[in-house]
């Protein structure tokens, strides 16, 4: 947007211009005027007004016909080069701008700076045509100088101003940077001019002549210096441009980085949770496999033996959502125990039926489980993560065998270790899929595998302190093979188990039946799962207490403040009131009675939550019956004791 004061100067400055051409006019002697000025005037309205430089970045540009009108300066006075140079100016104007106050503007202005010019030369060095009477002087090389700094500064200064207004820019600045690099042009016309007008003193009119190829050449100059002026322009332009676009690519760049972060965290929470998905499916398999197969039977054996495999399938589940929570709490320390490496194999054998008999068989495939347990050794570890490399890699034969085939499962001991192998007759591998199969998220199996069970498995045996390797060939079967030291004390640990428990028989005398029924147990327990409250109430049933079951908090609150109870058991996680917000309420009304919040979040409740409900105990889902008959036990004696207290403080 243009300066308030753009206007006014340009009305100025044509003000000024206008009365310097008229004075000008009104002036000029007629009577030199000959066919010598009319040819360099003609020149200078048809040549050199077709060669202008642009001014980068304004719709005006500066003529290059300083020459010619220096020229007309030196020999015929300051009228007739203002009446020169102000008719090529405006002729000028008329190759680039359309706008009547542009040409008006140019026209009066270089009658303005050619008026001021030559009025400073009149001022200093007297009359004007009489210096070419001396042209080998150093008072003539001075009016030369004077001459091209004075147009340059008058000139330049009136356009720069114009310029900065219209720009509404600082006026130094815009000079220096557009109008500094045109002083070439005035100090190369005013030379050209003095040696011109020499050469007419001493050679004659003829000198003017002579001196056209020279005039010529300048032209050619002002033809490259305007190409290099224009180049530089242009680049200088494109420089800016580029910067710009380097600035706004930098920018969405840095918003596409984020946007990309974004998505690793949602891509990284999206494999955590199909992974998650994969284990419970594999545990949920094993469970809804072997209870369907228990539906079938009669045989309590095999009942026995059924349930055992679904509560130790289910308690697998449950460790897997703790290693989840400790991974999340950035844990990194393992409670390893003495585990029986024949025990697991039994175990994953048991776990993985439904798929290698039952599915198989359902599709007219038969798979044949050869087991070769052989080993009796006892590694320090964690029994449910090596099931689950077992249970693993089980399934891994199972598909790589689409149309049947035999898998063989063998333990036995070599040195100080136990090895496992898990052998098949299935399809095999390439060697470039064999070296990568231990890779994150590396599958064949496409959509329908995530690429994370060996990468996972093989953490898990490295932290054991094992190792797997891998022998296929396309066509011939997989061999798995899992080192694992044995565990030093094995041996001796069993042994001093089966001593104490032959001591246990013959000194602890049976347990007596008390006469005396104690008192029920009144419990509140409150769970907005309906299985999770049913099963509870179950349990703390065979635990010779009286339960009332809630379905929410407020129901809960509402219960408790008609009911008297003896402990309070409740979830967290509730629509409405939390099992936080119940336990708070329930404290203002009664500060002593014992609270148990059993909740799937386990071992990631923080204390400072406990502490600020005044809660008693805190049990992880999935819970056991053994836990609850503790937990009814600890209550009761909670009781006994602050009540023994009550007895002693009256």
């Amino acid at each position: 947007m243009a300066n308030k004061h753009f206007r006014p100067f340009l009305w100025v400055v044509i003000g000024c211009g206008s009365l310097a051409f008229i004075y000008s006019a009104l002036r000029v002697d007629f009577v030199h005027i000959d066919s010598r000025l009319a040819l360099m005037v003609g020149m200078a309205l048809l040549l050199t007004s077709r060669i202008t430089i642009p001014i980068p970045r304004y719709s005006s540009q500066i003529s290059v016909s300083d020459t010619f009108v220096f020229l007309v300066l030196l020999l015929y006075g300051s009228e007739a080069a203002v009446i020169a140079g102000a008719l090529e100016a405006f002729l000028s104007s008329l190759w680039f701008s359309r706008r009547p106050q542009t040409r008006m503007f140019n026209w009066a202005s270089a009658a303005f700076s050619i008026m001021i010019t030559s009025s400073v030369l009149e001022l200093v060095f007297g009359n004007i045509v009489a210096l070419r009477t001396r042209p080998i002087t150093t008072t003539f090389v001075a009016a030369i100088c004077t001459m091209a700094l004075t147009q340059y500064v008058a000139n330049s200064g009136i356009v720069a101003v114009a310029a900065a207004l219209k720009a509404d820019e600082p006026i130094w600045q815009s000079w220096r940077k557009h109008y500094l690099w045109t002083s070439l042009t005035y100090f190369a016309g005013a030379s050209a001019a003095g040696f011109i007008a020499a050469l007419v003193y001493f050679i004659g009119v003829y000198a003017f002549i002579i001196t056209l190829p020279i005039i010529a050449i300048i032209f050619l100059t002002y033809r490259t210096y305007l190409r290099n002026v224009e180049t530089s322009a242009a680049q200088a332009a494109q420089a800016e441009k580029h910067v710009k676009e380097l600035s706004h690519y930098i920018a969405e760049q840095e918003r596409i980085r984020e946007q990309f972060s974004q998505m690793e965290k949602l891509s990284a929470l999206g494999e955590l949770a199909s992974g998650v998905a994969h284990d419970f499916n594999n545990t949920l398999s094993g469970i809804l496999g072997r209870a369907q197969l228990l539906q079938r039977t009669d045989d309590p054996e095999k009942l026995q033996r059924g349930l055992d495999i679904i509560i130790k399938t289910a308690e697998d589940g449950a460790k897997t959502v703790k290693r989840i929570q400790d991974f999340a709490r950035q844990r990194r320390d393992h409670d390893f125990e003495l585990v029986s490496i024949d025990q697991i194999l039994l175990d994953a054998s048991e776990i993985t039926r439904p798929r290698w008999k039952n599915c198989a068989e359902a599709s007219n495939i038969h798979i044949t489980l050869n087991l070769q347990i052989g080993s009796n050794g006892m590694v320090m570890g964690d029994d449910s993560e090596l099931r689950e490399v077992l249970v693993n890699m089980v399934f891994n034969a199972i598909d790589a065998m689409p149309e049947g085939g035999t898998l063989t499962l063998t333990t036995r001991n070599v040195g100080e270790s136990v090895l496992i192998r898990v052998v098949d007759t299935g399809v095999g591998m390439y060697p470039e899929v064999r070296s990568r199969i231990f890779d994150p998220f590396f599958t064949t199996k496409g959509k329908a595998g995530l690429g994370l069970g060996l990468a996972v498995s093989f953490g898990i045996i490295r932290r054991h302190g094992g190792n797997i390797e891998v022998d296929s060939q396309y066509g011939k079967g997989t061999e798995f093979r899992i080192t694992l030291p044995l565990a030093k004390v094995a041996e001796k640990s069993v042994k001093t188990v089966e001593t104490e428990a032959v001591a246990s028989s013959q000194t602890v005398p049976p347990v007596v039946q008390q006469s005396e029924e104690r008192p029920r147990t009144r419990l509140l327990v409150v769970d907005d799962e309906s299985f999770v409250r049913e099963l509870l109430g179950d349990i703390l049933d065979g635990e010779h207490c009286d339960v009332y079951l809630a379905e929410s908090g407020s129901e809960a609150l509402s219960v408790f403040r008609e009911k008297e109870f003896d402990a309070i058991f409740t979830d967290v996680g509730m629509p409405g009131m939390s099992g936080w917000e119940l336990a708070r309420e329930i404290r203002q009304i009664n500060k002593e009675i014992p609270i148990a919040v059993i909740t799937g979040w386990g071992e990631a409740v923080g204390s400072n939550e406990v502490k600020a409900a005044g809660v008693d105990w805190v049990v992880a889902k999935p819970f056991t019956a053994e836990r609850i008959a503790e937990l009814v036990c600890e209550v009761n004696q909670l009781n006994a004791t602050r009540q023994k207290v009550a007895i002693v403080a009256a």
